[in-house]
């Protein structure tokens, strides 16, 4: 059990990384080979941690995935209020831990979450919002998932952990950490594969929205004019690679560098990134800055939040981060990558 100042320096670094934890992913039953790799998380299970408010087949529904040490509780004051009262419909999907162990298995949460809204949307492309690792999970399902990819179409992603951050080095470097941080290390054997032989898929539109000012996924060090994200020093949300089905946007770029946001409020409570999050869902394409009214700048909260109570709502959301990260689950080392992923990331670290 880890002391309470290691429980307080986690809450402080990782909320919002990502993680959780499993026995092996894999399967010994057979799957057919443009759906990927059987699921070995049971079917029940899955079913169970998707929840759905609205006609899926009347319009695009999305899928509300959370980040590290969190549940579908950090949307709902603020996406699900605003979904709800413009009339979208929407699923979340609750990751086995509180998203702290085994990547690899809470992708199959994904994996089978598309799979299902997909189907009660009639067959159509759903939208995807994540925060944080519920902003790069995703990709695994699409790497490995390959019928996962026809089945997307935007994938909006809010200070996403995509090459990883040095956060998750500095708290594993005792000895012990989530499985999921180990994972999001920079240079990890999971971040290596998911990266290797490119980063996004055609299929697929990529937002992202990330902020120069994040303290969680270190470093995000783009500027308000934009350098290139292969520049050093990198921005480890962006994603490299792609073509005009993938738009990476700092908020500063926006609204200019007096726009403080930082890894919490991009994905809970910022305006900036609700209206990039919009534009996405509601234009063919990604996100387009230059469609997004400058005015958004000025706003405090972002449509659904309600400023009277943000102060106990964001509070509520870091009580639950300390009361996962509390309990664990701690291990000494990555988890080994699935049977499926070993060929992507062959070098050990």
């Amino acid at each position: 059990m880890p002391s309470a100042r290691r429980v307080l320096l986690l809450v402080v670094l990782l909320l919002g990384l990502g993680v959780t934890t499993g026995a092996g992913v894999g399967s010994a039953n057979p799957a057919p080979a443009d759906r990927g790799p059987a699921l070995s998380v049971p079917a029940a299970t899955l079913a169970r941690s998707l929840d759905c408010h609205g006609d899926l087949a009347a319009r695009t529904p999305v899928l509300l995935i959370p980040g590290t040490t969190l549940t579908p509780a950090e949307f709902r004051w603020n996406y699900v209020r605003a979904f709800t009262a413009t009339g979208r419909p929407f699923c979340s999907v609750t990751l086995p831990q509180n998203a702290l162990g085994d990547i690899q298995v809470a992708a199959e949460y994904v994996v089978s979450a598309i799979r299902t809204m997909s189907d009660r949307a009639g067959g159509r492309r759903i939208d995807l919002l994540g925060h944080s690792q519920g902003g790069m999970i995703a990709r695994w399902a699409f790497k490995f998932f390959p019928d996962t990819r026809s089945k997307v179409d935007d994938y909006v992603a809010l200070a996403p952990s995509n090459r990883g951050t040095v956060d998750a080095d500095l708290v594993c470097a005792p000895g012990v950490c989530p499985p999921s941080i180990w994972q999001q290390r920079q240079g990890s054997r999971f971040l290596t594969a998911l990266n290797a032989g490119g980063e996004t898929f055609p299929e697929v539109d990529y937002t992202v929205a990330f902020t120069i000012y994040d303290e969680i996924v270190v470093p995000n060090l783009d500027t308000p004019r934009g350098i290139p994200v292969d520049a050093t020093p990198p921005a480890n949300s962006p994603l490299r690679g792609g073509g005009a089905n993938v738009s990476n946007t700092s908020l500063q770029a926006v609204c200019g560098p007096t726009h403080l946001a930082d890894h919490f409020l991009v994905g809970t409570a910022d305006a900036v990134s609700y209206a990039l999050a919009v534009d996405a869902f509601d234009h063919p394409g990604p996100a387009n800055p230059a469609r997004i009214d400058r005015r958004v700048c000025l706003q405090p909260f972002q449509p659904g939040v309600n400023p009277l109570t943000f102060p106990t709502d964001f509070a509520g959301l870091v009580a639950s981060a300390g009361t996962a990260l509390a309990t664990g689950p701690f291990v000494p080392a990555e988890p080994a990558l699935a049977p499926y992923a070993r060929s992507a990331a062959p070098a050990q670290r």
